[in-house]
């Protein structure tokens, strides 16, 4: 697809994976709108330090709120929907936000995306909606499995997206990115709450140490992303995005610390562990279908991407608070 001048929404563009994605189209000549979430102090996350600022056009709102999101995607031809609630011990706590937020301002964009005509939509799922994996790989016909109110939200907006796509022919695709992780990610996610530990202390506190991981750096979800933007085959269909390799957390610790490069101590705190039956155990991803109809597969290793993040949390721990359980 020739980007230059293609109309496009972000929603959740001052996010960690939207504001990489909003970063990337915009390099690649697209006129991109981005949908931040309204606050107060009129922030743009991530957005308010990025490079590509001044080149696009920045909308505050909620995604809760129809009107604002259909205000948003006038005149917009491709719209990537990133915005949601993340955080899996957060929705444990607030189960009800996270309905409105990823169910119901999901069906908001569904639904102002065929009142408008728009040409795509790419809608963002989780692998959490696959719950502990009863085979692997896991590819696209895994059984899905809500084991947290927050995976149980994701499903609810992916069936929204296959719904509108069968009865109203919208040209929906579903992306679901394993774990995703790289600069800028929250203190919710594993990654940057292990690295951060590292750089400030000798010990990393963590739940539990056994449950493995698809770790899959920013830059190969985002490259995804796009190519299913660009690919006709992928209208209708569920993607994952993987690297096709898993680790367990505490063996992650481990090659985390060893990059670090001095003596630290792992503990497995109480407070931090999921309920027993809501763990997702394993996550590993079968990437076939991202291969053969989009063309895509991981750039950046593990290894390299961890390189990176810990470089970047060097320069930005200022952000992050190392000695507090962010849920």
């Amino acid at each position: 697809m020739n980007w230059e001048g293609k109309k496009v929404l972000v929603t959740g563009a001052g996010g960690f994976i939207g504001s990489h994605l909003t970063e990337q189209l915009v390099e690649r000549g697209a006129s991109v709108r981005a949908f931040v979430h309204y606050n107060a102090l009129g922030s743009w996350g991530w957005l308010d330090e990025s490079p590509v600022c001044s080149d696009i056009e920045v909308v505050a709102g909620d995604v809760c709120d129809r009107d604002s999101v259909r205000q948003a995607m006038h005149n917009r031809e491709i719209v990537f929907h990133l915005a949601a609630l993340i955080g899996i011990p957060y929705s444990y706590y607030a189960p009800v936000s996270y309905v409105r937020t990823n169910i119901e301002g999901t069906l908001n964009v569904l639904q102002s995306a065929r009142e408008l005509g728009v040409e795509r939509v790419i809608h963002t799922s989780t692998s959490e909606a696959y719950g502990t994996a009863q085979y692997v790989p896991i590819d696209e016909k895994h059984p899905l499995q809500g084991q947290s109110p927050y995976s149980a939200t994701k499903i609810g907006a992916d069936k929204l997206a296959e719904a509108f796509h069968l009865s109203f022919g919208l040209p929906v695709v579903t992306v679901r990115p394993f774990n995703t992780f790289g600069p800028r990610q929250s203190a919710r996610a594993v990654i940057p709450t292990i690295i951060t530990q590292c750089l400030t202390g000798n010990v990393v506190r963590l739940g539990n140490l056994h449950p493995a991981r698809d770790l899959n750096y920013v830059t190969n979800t985002v490259d995804g992303f796009i190519l299913t933007a660009a690919t006709p085959e992928a209208i209708g269909r569920t993607i994952n995005l993987g690297s096709g390799r898993e680790i367990s957390i505490g063996d992650l610790a481990k090659l985390i610390i060893r990059s670090v490069g001095r003596p630290i101590n792992i503990v497995s705190e109480e407070k931090r562990v999921r309920p027993d039956k809501s763990e997702v155990d394993r996550l590993l991803a079968d990437n076939t279908l991202a291969r053969t109809v989009l063309g895509w597969k991981p750039a950046i290793s593990l290894e390299e991407g961890l390189g990176r993040t810990i470089e970047w949390l060097q320069q930005h721990l200022g952000r992050y608070r190392p000695d507090v359980y962010t849920i």
